[in-house]
């Protein structure tokens, strides 16, 4: 029997303490361990070339093991977390056994010396990362009060969208300076320190009855439930449609020198951090008309790209743009997972699987259109359609929970 403490447990008397309607400290260590995994998700991208050399393998097989943990983050996760809701292990011990897991495959990918272990290892680290995601969420869920679940989703989220940022090119430097192991060994540490201080930061709770896995299961059958998995999908499909390819494009299309990329790919880090923390605060509130006034503006950036990527001061204005509304919705979209059902790990699970889905959709649909001769800005078109699709799901009333 799964254990959680769900805010609805807990004492009225929180209603007049201040403290309760703040983030507690130790949501931001489960932020930590976001920025954990999500840099290890990322970190082959920044080291392509080199491990390309290292395993003797071509570039699109050194990308394959980014595919291969975003499949294990897919099929994996949700899996692994029906195992644990099976077996009865409470959210907290559940988080630091998947921590666990992406440790020994983190660990096994450092050690790797032929390409089938790393390609083992990255797709382990797949399957833990997912049900860190669920278990973290569901975890911050839980023990702070409905009205601040969306504020404190998006400090747990901010691991994400710092990740890119500051995680996967630190592991560039430090590859270029020490070697592709050094990396890999700097996520090892991370991960070690991440486990240990959420083993210690996060709080036991008192034993309550909780979700079985028959009760996950019986959640998922909620339209409402599917219809917001349905607008996370398209939104992440959307924004990576064109992210994918924004390289080529801007240096292709926009006339934009190579060395000018880091800093156009800082600059949507930061957007992606300051739009996650300005959704987060609106999210619990507001989450149907951020969701909706997001997409709007996803499409018009989207197509305003598309339409103007030869001007580099409106290419570059409407990349930020998609950065502030993309995958910055997050928030949003988790408090709406967590109005169409209960916040539980395999719910939670399921929709990190989608969220995933889609991005491996957006890109695929993105590099398929440039494949039919449509241009480089076919994919910026690919996302604007699919942001459009996303803001259609909101639409019918029995999906707006409202």
């Amino acid at each position: 029997m799964n254990t959680s403490v769900t805010s609805a447990a807990m004492p009225r008397a929180c209603d007049s303490d201040p403290a309760c309607r703040s983030v507690p400290g130790w949501v931001f260590l489960l932020g930590a361990a976001i920025f954990v995994v999500t840099t290890a998700e990322f970190i082959v991208a920044g080291l392509m070339p080199t491990l390309a050399a290292a395993f003797s393998v071509t570039v699109p097989e050194t990308g394959f093991l980014i595919a291969l943990f975003a499949l294990g983050m897919t099929l994996g996760g949700p899996i692994v977390t029906a195992l644990l809701l099976a077996l009865g292990v409470p959210n907290r011990p559940a988080l630091l056994w998947l921590l666990g897991l992406f440790l020994a495959a983190s660990t096994l990918a450092a050690l790797a010396t032929d390409y089938p272990v790393l390609a083992l290892a990255r797709t382990l680290q797949g399957v833990a990362s997912a049900g860190c995601f669920g278990v973290a969420i569901t975890l911050c869920a839980a023990h702070v009060r409905p009205e601040i679940r969306g504020r404190a989703v998006s400090v747990v989220l901010a691991g994400l969208m710092i990740a890119p940022v500051m995680g996967v090119p630190g592991a560039a430097l430090i590859s270029q300076a020490f070697g592709w192991r050094a990396s890999f060994w700097g996520i090892v540490a991370l991960a070690a320190l991440a486990l240990a201080a959420i083993g210690v930061g996060v709080p036991r709770t008192e034993r309550q009855a909780g979700a079985s896995l028959a009760a996950n299961l019986g959640a998922l059958r909620s339209g409402r439930l599917w219809a917001a998995y349905a607008t996370s999908g398209l939104i992440i499909g959307a924004t990576f449609a064109a992210f994918s390819y924004v390289t080529a494009i801007m240096t292709e299309v926009g006339g934009f020198s190579p060395s000018a990329i880091p800093l156009l790919l800082a600059g949507y880090g930061v957007a992606n951090v300051v739009g996650n923390l300005v959704v987060g605060r609106l999210a619990d509130r507001y989450t149907i008309p951020v969701l909706g006034g997001g997409l709007a503006i996803l499409a018009t950036a989207l197509a305003t790209f598309a339409a103007f990527a030869g001007n580099p001061v409106i290419s570059t204005a409407a990349f930020l743009a998609v950065g502030l509304v993309g995958v910055s919705l997050n928030p949003a979209m988790v408090a709406r997972v967590m109005r169409a059902a209960e916040p539980s790990p395999l719910v939670n699970s399921f929709h990190t699987s989608v969220i995933t889905g889609g991005l491996a959709f957006g890109t695929w649909a993105g590099g398929a259109a440039i494949d039919l001769g449509l241009g480089l800005t076919a994919p910026l078109w690919v996302g604007a359609g699919l942001a459009v699709l996303g803001l259609l799901s909101l639409a019918p009333r029995r999906a707006r929970l409202t």
